[in-house]
């Protein structure tokens, strides 16, 4: 981990939904962060304003995670904001948590739909890693974000699902081959929530809430509030010994 008093995470995704929650939950809890965003720089700029209000440090850079060929651009962009920003080398704490969501049956998923979930949630988060492990400190944290739905099943979501499945082996691979730096890596797990994720469908179909709500152990949806707390708890510095595991946070959805 840095020595800095202070720690700095990067956040994909982190203009909107549950990545915006994590940048502001994290920003209270004492660390600065980088987002990205893939195309609204003004929603962008606003959470970075946010951040700013509570006391922290905070800058938004463009990243479509869907585009392994910039990475490489990015990792560099990245390198240039850390040193003028925070005189920094590198970061402490990434969370690839950018995403897309796709509702097709298995009999009507197209090759482009599966082809574009495999760019956004395996080859990016892959890759994007890759291309950030020289500027993560050592001691560090790796967060990758997955879903209740590589555990349970529900109709629609199968190649949504697997790529987060692989997603979580990936997560073991990433703890066991990083363990020599002392990086620690983990997945997230979130149950339904309430945000624009996937057309906004949970939150906004009353029929689905209340089917989800019915079918967890606490008795309703969850909340961005609910996750980026999480995020928050599994990157501070008394979690450092949590490592190659699967934290599912639903509220007890399908048990």
């Amino acid at each position: 981990m840095s020595t800095t008093s202070t720690p700095i995470a990067l956040i994909t995704g982190g203009s909107r939904g549950l990545g915006k929650n994590m940048v502001l939950r994290l920003a209270e809890h004492g660390t600065d962060v980088v987002l990205t965003y893939r195309s609204n720089q003004a929603e962008a700029e606003a959470v970075v304003e946010a951040v700013k209000k509570l006391g922290r440090r905070a800058v938004a850079l463009p990243l479509d995670v869907g585009k392994a060929s910039t990475f490489a651009a990015f990792a560099e962009q990245l390198r240039t904001v850390l040193q003028q920003q925070w005189q920094r080398d590198g970061f402490d704490y990434l969370v690839n948590n950018a995403g897309i969501g796709i509702h097709a049956s298995f009999a009507e998923t197209t090759e482009a739909q599966f082809d574009e979930l495999v760019n956004v949630h395996l080859k990016g988060t892959f890759f994007l890693t890759q291309a950030l492990l020289p500027l993560i400190a050592d001691g560090g944290r790796i967060l990758n974000v997955s879903s209740g739905l590589a555990r349970f099943a529900l109709p629609g979501y199968s190649a949504y699902a697997a790529m987060k499945g692989a997603i979580e082996v990936l997560t073991r691979y990433l703890a066991k081959e990083l363990g020599v730096r002392r990086i620690a890596v983990n997945t997230l797990a979130p149950g339904a929530i309430e945000t624009d994720f996937g057309g906004g469908t949970v939150r906004d179909n009353a029929d689905v809430n209340a089917y989800v709500a019915a079918q967890t152990a606490l008795g309703r949806v969850g909340l961005p509030d609910d996750i980026g707390g999480v995020v928050a708890m599994l990157l501070a510095k008394e979690s450092g010994w949590i490592n190659a595991q699967r934290i599912e946070a639903s509220g007890g959805m399908f048990i």
